[in-house]
Order: structure tokens, then sequence, then C-alpha cells
């Protein structure tokens, strides 16, 4: 059976204009076909009106993170993403 982990990366909009509703969006469509399940977001507040936007989601091991990040970073308006969490889920 093949190994499920679960990621929270954060994804910085180029500014606080930025459509995170639209930005979402894109994650969702470049993410489920890499075979992401239950994906979900979170605004975080960072300053001057600039929201990061926090992208839990639970994917196959052996599709590695890189793939993850090249595909969030290639949505229009978002200037970096970053893993802040990896955990291998048991269960």
């Amino acid at each position: 059976m093949p190994a499920t982990v679960v990621l929270i990366l954060k994804l910085m909009p180029d500014s606080p204009e930025a459509d995170l509703v639209a930005i979402k969006q894109a994650a969702i469509a470049a993410l489920q076909p890499e075979g992401a399940k239950n994906l979900s977001f979170e605004e975080k507040p960072i300053a001057f009106g600039l929201k990061a936007l926090i992208v839990k989601t639970d994917m196959p091991e052996e599709k590695g993170t890189d793939i993850v990040e090249q595909k969030l970073a290639a949505i229009p308006h978002v200037s970096s993403v970053t893993i802040e969490d990896y955990r291998r889920a048991f269960g």
C-alpha cells in the first residue's frame, strides 16, 4: 500500500491585491491530478494587507515535494512557495 504524506505549504502572493480565490482554484487544479486529497486553505495575515495562503493536503509519498512546489510556484501571482510541514500519515 503506497504511503501518504500530509503537507502544509505557505503560498505568498506577489501583492496584497492578488486574487486569493483564483490562487486557491489554480492550486486545486494543479494538485488534484497529482493525487492530492483533502485540500484545505487558510488565509494568514502577514503585514500591510498581505495575506499568505496556507495549503494543507494529503499526497502520495512517491510524488515527492518537488512536483508540488513546481506546480504551485507556476500559479500566476504566487511569489514563493514554502513547505511548512511534511509528515508521513499513518492509519
